[in-house]
């Protein structure tokens, strides 16, 4: 019965292991800096000492509109630890998105977050697609001003302004460094670039098909 009770034990400890992505915080703030001599390290970053902590560390500047004269026709701005040190150890980040006219932020997943979009302004066409074991679903809804929808994490997932004006929308992530994987960029942009050998069958297309990919410029909105 003891052993029962241990593997009991033993599978909710991984479990919980498992799901656990930002670890929560045990004390106030942990202000995040790059002192490797006197900062302790936690989840990622170095802390400074809590009582040296001021209002300039929870801060960010003007999250103003992005330059979106680029070829995707849109620009991220996020406000991710890297961006705002006060959010070490805190579990969320966030990012303004704007849109050109028929832009694209293109198909990308976030590794360590669950993103919530709300539109600000414009009209946006947003999707994801679900995993293998789901049949790869698409989900889409088009989203006018006030709506709001969830991207699960890790999960491929784009935003397009389908309007004739510019669009705006803020994120919410649930991570305090989400990340972000470009699909196409991964793909056909890697360095050094995956072999045409591993594409061409992976797609199911000629090898000229992948050569021409490989050569194009994979831009970066974010």
């Amino acid at each position: 019965m003891k052993l029962v009770y241990f593997l009991v034990a033993l599978l909710a400890l991984a479990s919980s292991l498992a799901f656990a992505y930002d670890p929560s915080p045990l004390q106030d703030f942990c202000v995040a800096i790059n002192d490797t001599k006197n900062g302790v390290f936690v989840n990622g970053k170095f802390c400074k000492d809590p009582k040296l902590a001021k209002a300039e560390d929870f801060f960010y500047p003007g999250l103003g509109p992005g330059n979106t004269s680029n070829p995707l026709g849109s620009k991220v701005t996020p406000v991710t630890v890297n961006e705002l040190l006060g959010l070490n150890t805190l579990g969320i980040s966030l990012a303004r998105i704007d849109f050109a006219p028929k832009g694209l932020n293109p198909p990308h997943t976030h590794p360590r977050g669950t993103e919530i979009l709300v539109v600000i302004e414009g009209t946006l066409y947003v999707g994801f697609v679900s995993s293998n074991q789901d049949n790869n679903r698409l989900f889409t809804k088009l989203l006018n001003k006030g709506d709001v929808f969830v991207f699960p994490i890790g999960l491929i997932h784009f935003q397009q302004n389908v309007g004739y004006g510019n669009a705006v929308a803020i994120a919410g992530l649930s991570s305090q460094n989400p990340g972000v994987i470009t699909i196409a960029n991964a793909v056909f942009g890697s360095k050094p670039p995956i072999s045409p050998e591993v594409l061409t069958k992976a797609f199911q297309v000629d090898k000229n098909v992948i050569d021409y990919l490989q050569k194009q410029f994979w831009y970066n909105n974010s």
